[in-house]
């Protein structure tokens, strides 16, 4: 059974009266849904935590609103986002396809997926994906990585080498049980301060997908002054170096 984190911020009856009033009445209580995704967004023990996680939640304080997070599989925080009227989907990846189907706040952060190989392995190269030859690429079953590698042509089993989780393929690196691996840039840091070990311990060698970005995404028929006080929050907090000293907290 999935696990539920709460934060309750300051009610809305306690907050300053310009900002109590601000809030629309149905805005009782704002629910966030997410997933595993470390260091973004994770579950730990019954506590919800992750970089996107405490920026929500200091912009959900912002606009006096309490809080509730809840993290399920991905497809199971679309399906719950989409049934709850004041909902925020998290950490969403902004593409032409989803651009109608919500209001965005953001970016939370740049989505930068690369393959790396370990920093001493100085005689692998991969300038493009048709030189693998038979060295392979560890990446989570089922990702969005994964179906954008086969699609190019690399065969499960063969050429890609598939783990369950971003941890279970830095182990296999680390173990030299494959030379390369797919990680998002966040992820990479993080796994590496896992295993007590320098960032620069992996080298990037090819950008997989560095275009978009990550976003909170709130229901189409979410009221627009919440969107827009999420966002005057978010962007407050970029103006002020709280955001940079967040991140540096998690991605260093």
């Amino acid at each position: 059974m999935n696990r539920r984190s709460c934060l309750a911020l300051p009610a809305l009856l306690a907050a300053p009266l310009s900002v109590a009033a601000a809030a629309a009445p149905a805005e009782r209580i704002l629910l966030g849904f997410t997933e595993n995704l470390a260091p973004l967004n994770y579950q730990e023990g019954a506590e919800v935590r992750g970089f996107s996680v405490e920026l929500l939640r200091k912009m959900a304080a912002a606009v006096a609103l309490p809080l509730e997070l809840q993290v399920l599989p991905w497809q199971r925080a679309v399906q719950m986002a989409e049934t709850q009227p004041a909902s925020v989907l998290f950490s969403l990846t902004r593409t032409p396809e989803r651009e109608a189907q919500f209001q965005w706040v953001g970016p939370i952060a740049p989505r930068r997926v690369l393959i790396y190989r370990l920093a001493k392995r100085g005689d692998l190269s991969l300038p493009q994906l048709s030189e693998l030859g038979e060295r392979r690429i560890g990446v989570v079953r089922d990702s969005a990585a994964d179906r954008l590698l086969q699609a190019a042509g690399l065969r499960p089993g063969i050429e890609l080498e598939h783990g369950l989780d971003d941890a279970t393929n830095v182990r296999k690196l680390l173990a030299s049980r494959m030379e390369f691996v797919v990680l998002l840039d966040w992820a990479a840091a993080w796994a590496m301060r896992q295993h007590k070990l320098d960032y620069a311990t992996l080298q990037p060698v090819m950008e997989l997908d560095v275009a978009r970005a990550y976003w909170f995404g709130l229901r189409p028929d979410a009221d627009p002054a919440l969107v827009k006080r999420l966002q005057a929050a978010l962007d407050a907090m970029k103006r002020d170096g709280r955001y940079e000293r967040l991140r540096q907290r998690y991605f260093r």
